[in-house]
């Protein structure tokens, strides 16, 4: 099959690769254009740029798709479908309508549950059980067409974003090489109308972590927001990351620090948390054993 395919981060790029070692004709890449990045503030392709160079592939990179310059290029293509998996772009009608076959997003969540920008932070901060990838028909809404596929896995108790973003990324790629194969028999299905939820942006000030809340909740936020941005808390002066947690059953002050040989544990609100992995400040993450060898915490947080 034929297949524009686009997508910018390091979540698409087993997407990438499972299409090209299925046998597909992959016509052009499409990401986003290369950023700023580093010390030197030199550009640097997406990682699925860097990966379609890597493969020989045509990499394009265009700032918008709005233009009918860009569109026509587009449609020049004369693609059967566009792969479409976490793009970051807008896709016009015009550039919906150009495949002969339509555009397919892989989306990582169970839709309509956590529709939009952030779907593996949500679920596991939200405390979801499950989630899984769907295969969608790309309409103008927002995550809104209708699935010809979907995959569930389980979200594992101390699993990260990081952890469920790996997994998610392998389980969609499988997914859309079993969907290009099916798609003469696969029969779209409607989203439901119920259960709709919204994954919006992550912003950084959700990352500061309140130990008046439930231990729950604190574990959930800093699992969900690891490894970025990170849930983050003042510790004697010196911003902390908390990138690893589960819930434990001691009883502690909220903020209050417990320390015993190499473990750590934070009273909250209700429960404490046992921090399993963190981030001292100009300093790499690693579990909390090793970190505790060479520092002594302060007594409570502030």
């Amino acid at each position: 099959m034929r297949i524009v395919f686009m997508g910018t981060p390091e979540f698409s790029v087993p997407v990438l690769d499972a299409l090209v070692a299925a046998g597909h004709e992959i016509a052009a890449v499409y990401s986003q254009p290369p950023r700023p990045a580093g010390r030197g503030k030199k550009e640097r392709p997406s990682p699925v740029q860097a990966r379609a160079e890597a493969l020989g592939l045509e990499a394009r990179h265009p700032v918008s798709l709005k233009g009918v310059e860009a569109q026509q290029a587009f449609a020049a293509l004369d693609a059967d479908v566009a792969v479409v998996v976490a793009y970051g772009l807008i896709l016009p009608q015009a550039v919906l309508d150009a495949p002969a076959r339509g555009c397919l997003n892989i989306h990582a969540s169970l839709l309509p549950r956590w529709r939009g920008a952030a779907p593996i932070h949500r679920a596991i901060m939200a405390g979801d059980a499950q989630t899984g990838v769907c295969i969608m028909q790309m309409d103008a809404g927002l995550d809104t067409g209708d699935v010809l596929l979907r995959r569930e896995i389980d979200i594992a108790p101390r699993e990260t974003t990081g952890d469920l973003h790996d997994r998610l990324a392998t389980l969609g790629a499988e997914a859309i090489v079993d969907a290009l194969a099916r798609l003469d028999t696969l029969t779209p299905v409607p989203q439901a109308e119920d259960g709709v939820t919204y994954a919006s942006k992550i912003d950084k000030a959700e990352a500061r972590i309140d130990w008046a809340q439930p231990a729950p909740e604190i574990v959930r936020l800093i699992n969900g927001l690891s490894p970025f941005p990170g849930a983050w808390s003042d510790m004697g002066g010196e911003r902390v990351k908390f990138l690893r947690a589960a819930a434990s059953d001691l009883f502690l002050r909220p903020g209050e620090v417990h320390v015993d040989g190499d473990r750590m544990i934070i009273g909250a609100g209700h429960g404490s948390v046992e921090v399993l992995n963190l981030q001292r400040a100009g300093k790499k993450a690693a579990p909390v054993a090793d970190v505790l060898k060479g520092w002594t915490p302060e007594a409570r947080f502030l």
